[in-house]
């Protein structure tokens, strides 16, 4: 049992901001009253209380990750962690090891984090490297948008047969992966371009069932809702990255209304085109868009200067990043389901897409008018290690630095963007909300994000100080399950986290026509594809409401 005393309390999902707040734990859960006052007590005066950090879209384990590890010792020379009685060694950067992001994540506060693309056919590695990264309840996306069998099915001319085999077929990869929500990357375009077609628009029909991108995610999106799963769409869009895009964005976003949809690194999806062919911001018109339609949240990708290891299912995209800088890579076809590429990146302050990236991401972050809607991350390690999210909290509350830094950029930065004329600044309930309450409302973790009573005792507490910087990137404590297990900063405890996944209800079999093609094309037998229960340590089944 223990108590927290004297604290300033930010509970955004309960209403409480900023107040002194007792807060009782017993048996690692939040509670009412103690049988023992006679129990440990952290006297929290001078700090701020708050629910331990989720962490909705991040890369931190599977194949592709492993394989970057391997592409990129030069990430590992120089960040390391000594081994102590109650940690292990680690080293890495943008990619570190998985020990090393277990305590990375809980240094900074953070307790619970999502791996947002697997491969059904390669979840079992993932599962394996959760398993090993300590400190964080964690979870799988199943990726599904370029999967042969959706979109077999998808191509279907019988409306009401083609519902019900999809819905078979999404619980089947969602339960034989044992994952948590349904990813979208690129949908139709990383098929595209494996028959050597180029990218895709909403429109294009896609080889070889000359489906869709539209067909791919309105389906998908459908069957999420009507399966009830606890997290809308999770949707990496077409045409990442590419200048001008927000249009297809836009166009994306109109389709989807109506469903719940999250759209993930939206930064990278806020691309205008001025008349000269060159990148602008379009963070307005996007923030314009989603401040009207409360159905969509999303997540920034917000870009930090210096080293980064880009990483996504999207494989065309990585081929002509590859292609655009010459850096080294490597891209893979995963059969039957998705492709991934690996690109190690640098992002200068000098260079003026970068700088122009940099800018969009914040003004995101400053244009969206509810922090309910929009969540803060890096798309780790893509924009930026997750390390950073201190730098970017100050970035967001402090109007001063933030213009000190664009004053560092590329001089014609500002010609191209508008956060120089943004002056807002965040407050403590809304980085609460960005990083607690907004997620865990998003993935429907209804015991997550809050300090309510009956909610886990994960939580994360700052000394106040006026450098926001300083303040996030060293709490005083941080508890998991009512555990003390960081103290000024350090790690001094040190065991596994549960896994989070979901089993929605009805049949979860592959329909009979699939299981030959399954035997047909896989490498493996239908027998060995799904994750075996001894994969996951402590799993918890998140219900489907």
């Amino acid at each position: 049992m223990l108590k927290i005393v004297n604290g300033q309390v930010y509970d955004p999902i309960n209403g409480v901001i900023g107040e002194g707040q007792e807060l009782l734990i017993d048996n690692g859960k939040i509670v009412d009253s103690l049988s023992d006052e006679n129990c440990q007590i952290i006297d929290a005066s001078g700090c701020v209380v708050m629910p331990g950090g989720i962490e909705i879209h991040s890369h931190i384990a599977g194949p592709k990750v492993n394989s970057a590890r391997s592409m990129c010792p030069e990430d590992h020379y120089d960040h390391f962690m000594i081994k102590t009685q109650k940690t292990r060694s680690g080293t890495g950067y943008t990619i570190p090891s998985t020990y090393m992001t277990g305590y990375q994540y809980s240094r900074l506060g953070y307790t619970t984090a999502f791996e947002a693309a697997v491969p059904a056919l390669e979840a079992r590695h993932a599962h394996e490297e959760l398993k090993e990264t300590p400190l964080l309840d964690s979870g799988i996306y199943t990726l599904m948008g370029n999967n042969y069998m959706i979109m077999k099915i998808l191509s279907e001319k019988d409306e009401v047969g083609r519902r019900e085999r999809l819905h078979d077929v999404v619980r089947w990869l969602l339960t034989s992966s044992k994952g948590y929500a349904v990813k979208v990357v690129n949908p139709g375009g990383v098929e595209n371009w494996k028959w050597n077609n180029g990218s895709v628009d909403l429109d294009t029909p896609v080889a070889p069932f000359r489906i869709t991108p539209r067909n791919i995610m309105i389906g998908l999106a459908e069957t999420v809702k009507e399966l009830k799963l606890p997290h809308g769409l999770h949707l990496h869009a077409n045409r990442l990255g590419e200048t001008g895009n927000f249009v297809t964005t836009l166009e994306t976003m109109k389709a989807l209304e109506g469903y719940p949809v999250h759209f993930t690194h939206l930064q990278f999806y806020s691309y205008g085109l001025t008349n000269k062919g060159a990148l602008r911001s379009a963070a307005r018109e996007i923030a314009e868009y989603l401040n009207t339609h409360p159905e969509f949240t999303c997540d920034v990708g917000q870009i930090v200067f210096g080293p980064a290891t880009t990483m996504t299912a999207d494989s065309p995209m990585q081929f002509r990043l590859h292609q655009l800088t010459g850096n080294k890579w490597i891209n893979a076809d995963v059969e039957m389901e998705t492709g991934a590429g690996i690109v190690p990146m640098m992002y200068k302050p000098s260079v003026l897409f970068n700088a122009i990236q940099w800018c969009i991401g914040l003004e995101l972050l400053l244009l969206i008018k509810d922090p309910w809607q929009i969540v803060l991350t890096t798309d780790h390690p893509n924009a930026g290690p997750f390390t950073s999210y201190p730098q970017i909290i100050r970035l967001l509350m402090d109007s001063d630095y933030r213009n000190s830094i664009i004053d560092q950029l590329h001089p014609k930065t500002t010609q191209f963007t508008n956060l120089k004329e943004l002056k807002r600044e965040y407050t403590l309930e809304e980085i609460a909300i960005i990083t607690r309450s907004a997620p865990a409302k998003a993935l429907g973790l209804t015991k997550k994000g809050h300090l309510g009573v009956g909610a886990e005792a994960d939580i994360a507490i700052y000394k106040m100080l006026k450098n926001k910087e300083r303040m996030f990137d060293s709490p005083a404590y941080v508890l998991k399950n009512g555990k003390i297990v960081v103290r000024d900063g350090i790690v001094i405890d040190s065991f596994a986290g549960r896994r989070l996944i979901v089993e929605p209800d009805g049949s979860k079999c592959l329909p009979p026509d699939l299981v030959k093609d399954f035997a047909s094309y896989y490498s493996v037998a239908l027998s060995n594809f799904a994750v075996q229960d001894e994969y996951l340590l402590h799993p918890e089944v998140i219900p489907c409401i």
